[in-house]
């Protein structure tokens, strides 16, 4: 919404009547309208240039600028800084431009989305953007909403809606919502537009999980809650159509609130080149003080005796003003030291990298035939010193499928694949699929790879039998079928779905149910079970269970959960069976399968009536009812007899616990910030290698007050320090050990976890606890949060940033991950199935989690290695260039009269050095990428910010002084031994020696070469010497006589050999002390990345070998419950009958295929200090194939 239609006043509530747009247009509610681009027409230009001018660089040339415009005291023209400053400007400014149409087009591509809106009496496609608070809009099956609307009547029986939340939190599954009872029945247009009601609630607020309001009609008024609410970015699922009114439009919609601002973003070493500036600009003010006194001195004591013919101008008064504009002069003349040109070489550098990344093949994804995309081009660098990653799990590290893989039954084992020499082998896209042809009613996307299960159910093995009905019958699934044999099953949560699939498709379909029986096509005949009560889920019980009546009159208890759960309630002659279904259970776990055990039991029919009455009436009590239904489910639930147990797959992401295992050893600390339930997010940590059992701890935040949230950081910081004194607001009091140091942190050599939810992070991030949870969290090595808000996300990444000085990146695929892409300093945005909104956000986009390994370890380490490197070495070249001019002061009675002609000063940095600096910006690197992957701990430098810091700069500009004066001094001293006093030949002497000196001095300071360097370097010195003949030659003088004075100086003095004489001296002179330091410091100190490097030469004269890999396995031996994902009270609107449809209704839908992958890391887990990082790979031996109990 535009600036000036902004409303300041501050909402306490919310008033909103149905088909009222004069009294809703009185309170000026926010429209639909979106914006998430930075800039408009009018506000471009001043706030793109306050921006920029945020940069001291820029005003520190627009100052110099000025001064070139006075005659008085200017020795260059001012045409000299006005282009490049202005080709800078004006470069920043397309690019920032061309980034923000992107999100002004993406703005566009929602606003302009159809919405059917109820005006005047019939239905009217509108634009979102046209959308009002208080308009009744139709949304009708798979439709997003348009905004956060209050359900008003649906399709479905009793006012239910199904909907998809995967843009708010990252799930996937289902989630009910329903209207009112009153308003239920609202489904005619004449009713709607009769409807008068009025909604007071809450004012526009970023709580997705929280509404409160009532509604007001018919002089009665009804509660109202976010069971009643549909959120804008969630999209309508299993629901033909239903209405609802708008009571909170764009920005005012909770997800809007959610997403943050999006901000300008600048790397730390642009933050540390304003500080930079600033030193040089003191020092340069330094020196022309210095000068100036010089001058002051030199005209008061020599300069009067010589103004018979060197008389001062009118304007100049005294030698104390002639010191003046001298000061004024050496400020215009060196200026040099930081050229505007270093910002030009930046942004071209920066171009470059961003292209490097857009070309690389191998984070190119062929299944969506995908590329990785730099959609901006200032923060490369920066991907070469993170040190935090703030994740999301949903489709950013799972792809949310579930795969039914193995199974234990009776005792025996399924799901593994064995050679003809009883081998166990790895199942691949290769292995050959079970034939489920004989079950017309499979599903064809589903893959089993052992076929003995297949040969059991078809030997009506009754175990087996029994096993696959228990799972056709122990759910909550609601099943379509628009067309025989097409059927789609709309599952609560992913478990359940990938179960009752490998069900249907071992010959035990689930087809219908209604509120009293479920219908199952068992091995091709329709049965029916009397459906008796649904013992639901919960996160206390873990398991759930359901009584049926089987055709034949037996009552049956069946029931599935964690095995934990299920073990603690069998009878005891299950026990035997018990210990070898455990041990299965371990092996699946450690594979990083979800588990899940099964039972079931025969009931009585005089005993269940009895219970059955016994639930009756505890369903009607008022007070404990909750207790009392657990106590009745408990008493029914024992003396269980064990069938066996599943592991299913929550398929990871191709190549996710490599990725993390390599981020971890380049000291990179990866916390998951997820929507999911803390269970759910364990078992990922868990399958994703962060969390392990050898863990010393793993802390789980669960506390619901302040208090209780407080206690519980607080023990976890006292476990980890060992220390016993906390302060009474949760930090460690003082004591002898620096405890908020990172030193100490990285001494923590024990491991461990931080989980928290939701609600106890809310807590946890107020000003009173955000501190000693950032102290726990940095001193654990994995951080999960679940159950957090979008802006929740945003909190811990702000968190991090504000206190830690450290580089933080955030990866996400949905729209409620875009709030932490755009508040870290990095974000960066996966193409995934829930939308663009996350890549629309970010500055670095792909396809998949793992490229994210190569644009950190390759890419994001080059592009700081080489921009490091290309900075020393500009400030030394150029330091050395300018301080010339210093030294020649002394020597010229500080006149402020140049060592170079004009046309040398103009052309040094844009032509004779500007190519090889930049062919070292965008070509080198100091090892391969397979090393920097090999390698991770390389990365480390630049999380530490060794390779450029102010040490780094002050060296490197020492180096130019030294430089400096050894190129004015050696010729100066040579020509004085000479007698040679020609000032046009010292020039040329000294410009010649600059030139050659940075040139063998990049050569030397390049770690990798290509024909493109050779090409620039030997071309630059040629070029030098092309331009240096033709300014100074006859002709030119002849063409342009004022503007080339110099004729014939270059060939008279580069004929003669004294000069080429000094020149090697002063060259030799000059590099000789760096190349010796550089070799004893490589020789005696060498860094990882010398090692590294020598490692990496030896192998190339070896001969190319083949990597060691090996699997990254799950270590752990914790076993998943049962569904996490799942949500209570699905049982309760089953056996009300409340979701079930009048009349037959579904549809087919068939989810993508989905390709089994392989996961595979080089063997770098046992390289954790530099000693390893360079010591050569051993042969990994035989590999072990663990034992396993093998079936008859």
């Amino acid at each position: 919404m535009a600036f000036w239609r902004r409303n300041t006043h501050i909402e306490k509530e919310r008033h909103v009547k149905a088909n009222a747009w004069d009294y809703n247009d009185k309170f000026c509610y926010a429209d639909n309208h979106i914006k998430t681009s930075k800039y408009n027409v009018f506000t471009f230009l001043p706030i793109n240039l306050f921006e920029q001018f945020q940069r001291v660089a820029n005003g520190y040339f627009l100052v110099l600028l000025i001064l070139q415009l006075i005659p008085e005291i200017s020795s260059l023209s001012w045409f000299t800084t006005i282009v490049p400053l202005v080709l800078v400007l004006l470069i920043t400014a397309v690019k920032d431009a061309t980034d923000d149409y992107f999100r002004y087009k993406s703005d566009q591509q929602v606003n302009n989305r159809q919405s059917q809106v109820l005006i005047r009496g019939s239905l009217q496609n509108e634009k979102w953007m046209n959308v009002r608070v208080g308009d009744i809009i139709k949304l009708e099956n798979n439709q997003f909403v348009a905004a956060d609307i209050l359900l008003l009547c649906s399709s479905e029986p009793y006012g239910l809606c199904y909907i998809e939340t995967a843009e708010l939190d990252g799930e996937t599954n289902l989630k009910v919502r329903q209207a009112l009872t009153v308003t239920s029945d609202l489904g005619d247009i004449t009713k709607l537009m009769d409807f008068d009601g009025e909604v007071i609630c809450e004012p526009p607020n970023n709580k997705l999980d929280k509404f409160t309001g009532t509604l007001y009609w018919r002089d009665n008024k009804y509660p109202l809650d976010n069971d009643n609410m549909l959120l804008r970015g969630c999209v309508l699922r299993n629901t033909e159509w239903c209405f609802g009114i708008v009571i909170f439009a764009g920005l005012q919609t909770k997800l809007m609130q959610n997403c943050g601002r999006t901000t300008f973003k600048r790397t730390s070493i642009d933050r540390l080149m304003n500080t930079l500036v600033l030193w040089i600009f003191a020092f340069l003010i330094c020196m022309g003080v210095v000068l100036a006194i010089g001058n002051t001195v030199w005209e008061s004591w020599i300069g009067r005796n010589f103004q018979v013919f060197l008389p001062w101008d009118e304007s100049q008064s005294s030698a104390v003003f002639s010191g003046f504009l001298a000061f004024w002069s050496y400020i215009i003349i060196l200026n040099t030291v930081v050229p505007i040109s270093l910002y030009v070489s930046v942004e071209v550098l920066r171009l470059g990298h961003s292209y490097f990344i857009n070309w690389d093949r191998k984070m190119y994804h062929s299944q969506t035939d995908t590329v990785a995309e730099a959609r901006t081009t200032t923060l490369n660098e920066e991907l070469g010193q993170v040190e935090f990653i703030f994740s999301d799990k949903t489709g950013t590290l799972t792809q949310n499928i579930m795969v039914f893989s193995k199974c234990s039954i009776n005792g025996q084992t399924y799901g593994d694949v064995y050679n003809e020499f009883d081998q166990k082998v790895e199942i691949t896209e290769k292995t050959a699929c079970v034939d489920f042809s004989f079950n017309p009613l499979c599903d064809r996307r589903f893959k089993f790879y052992d076929s003995t299960l297949v040969e059991a159910i078809k030997l009506e093995d009754p175990a087996v039998q029994e096993f696959f009905r228990l799972l056709a019958l122990c759910h909550t699934v609601m099943p379509e079928e628009k067309s025989e044999g097409h059927l789609v099953y709309q599952a609560q949560s992913p478990d359940e779905g990938a179960l009752v699939t490998a069900a249907r498709n071992f010959g035990f379909v689930f087809r219908a149910r209604t509120p009293e029986t479920i219908t199952l096509c068992e091995m091709g005949r329709a049965v029916t079970y009397q459906l008796l009560a649904i013992l639901d889920f919960n996160n206390v019980r873990k398991r759930m269970s359901v009584i049926v009546r089987n055709p034949q009159g037996q009552i049956k208890l069946y029931s599935k959960g964690a095995d934990t759960v299920i073990f603690d309630r069998l009878d005891p002659s299950s026990e035997d069976f018990m210990y070898t279904t455990s041990e299965h259970l371990s092996e699946f776990a450690g594979e990083g399968l979800r588990t899940l055990a099964l039972a079931y039991k025969d009931l009585d029919e005089d005993d269940f009536e009895v219970w059955m009455k016994k639930l009756l009436f505890a369903s009607t009590v008022i007070e404990n009812r909750e207790d009392q239904l657990g106590a009745l489910y408990e008493e029914i639930e024992q003396g269980l007899k064990l069938l066996g147990a599943t592991a299913i797959e929550d398929k990871l992401q191709e190549g996710v616990p490599e990725t993390i295992a390599c981020l971890n050893l380049a000291d990179i600390k990866i916390w998951v910030l997820t929507g999911d339930k803390l269970e759910t997010a364990m078992n990922i940590g868990y399958s994703c290698n962060m969390l392990r059992d050898d863990m010393n701890e793993v802390f789980v935040i669960s506390g619901h007050t302040v208090q209780e949230v407080q206690q519980q950081l607080r023990s976890a910081k006292e476990h980890i320090l060992g220390l016993s004194q906390v302060g009474s607001t949760g930090d460690v009091e003082k004591t002898d050990i620096f405890l908020h140091d990172s030193v100490f942190e990285e001494t923590i050599i024990a491991e461990y976890a931080l989980v928290i939810n939701g609600h106890s992070l809310a807590h946890a991030l107020e000003p009173l606890l955000e501190h000693i949870l950032l102290d726990v969290a940095c001193l654990c090595k994995t951080v999960i949060c679940c159950r957090v808000t979008p802006m929740q996300k945003a909190q811990v990444v702000e968190l991090v940033k504000r206190h830690k000085r450290a580089v933080t990146l955030a990866i996400g695929d949905g729209a409620n991950d875009v709030s932490m892409i755009k508040t870290a300093h990095i974000g960066v945005g996966i193409s995934g199935q829930e939308g663009m909104q996350a890549v629309l956000a970010s500055d670095y986009s792909f396809a998949q989690f793992r490229y994210l390994q190569r644009l950190l370890l390759v890419h994001g380490r080059w592009s700081y290695f080489r921009m490091c490197n290309f900075l020393c070495y500009f400030f030394y070249k150029n330091f050395a260039f300018t301080l010339v001019h210093f030294w020649y002061g002394f020597f010229c009675g500080f006149s402020a009269q140049t060592v170079y002609d004009q046309w040398f000063i103009t052309l040094f940095n844009i032509v004779y050095t500007s190519l090889p600096v930049l062919a070292m910006g965008l070509f080198d690197q100091d090892v391969d990428d397979r090393n920097s992957l090999r390698y991770p701990c390389l990365y480390k430098p630049g999380q530490q910010n060794l390779l450029f810091n102010k040490r780094q700069f002050f060296l490197c500009t020492l180096q130019g002084m030294g430089t400096s004066f050894l190129l004015f001094f050696i010729p100066y001293g040579a020509f004085s031994a000479m007698i040679k006093e020609d000032q046009q030949a010292f020039a040329v002497t000294i410009a010649t020696s600059l030139v050659i000196v940075v040139s063998v001095q990049i050569g030397l300071n390049k770690h990798y070469w290509t024909a493109i360097n050779q090409l620039f370097i030997w071309g630059s010195i040629t070029v030098y010497f092309a331009i240096l003949f033709a300014m100074q030659s006859d002709g030119m003088f002849g063409i342009f006589t004022s503007n080339f004075p110099f004729v014939g100086t270059a060939r008279n003095c580069l004929s003669e050999l004294s000069v080429w004489l000094v020149i090697l001296l002063t060259t030799v002179v000059c590099v000789v002390p760096g190349l010796a330091v550089s070799f004893l410091r490589v020789d005696l100190f060498p860094t990882l990345t010398d090692k590294v490097r020598h490692l990496q030469q030896s192998r190339k004269r070896e001969g190319p070998q083949g990597q060691n890999l090996r699997r990254v396995r799950r270590t752990s031996s914790r076993r998943s419950a049962y569904a996490f994902s799942h949500q209570q009270g699905y049982g309760e609107l089953i056996t009300s009958g409340k979701n079930m449809r009048m009349s037959t209704v579904s549809s087919a839908r068939s989810p993508g295929r989905t390709p089994h992958s392989s996961n595979w890391i080089e063997n770098m887990l046992k390289r954790k200090n530099e000693v390893s990082c360079i010591s050569d790979e051993s042969s990994d031996g035989a590999k072990q194939t663990p034992k396993q109990q093998h079936r008859d």
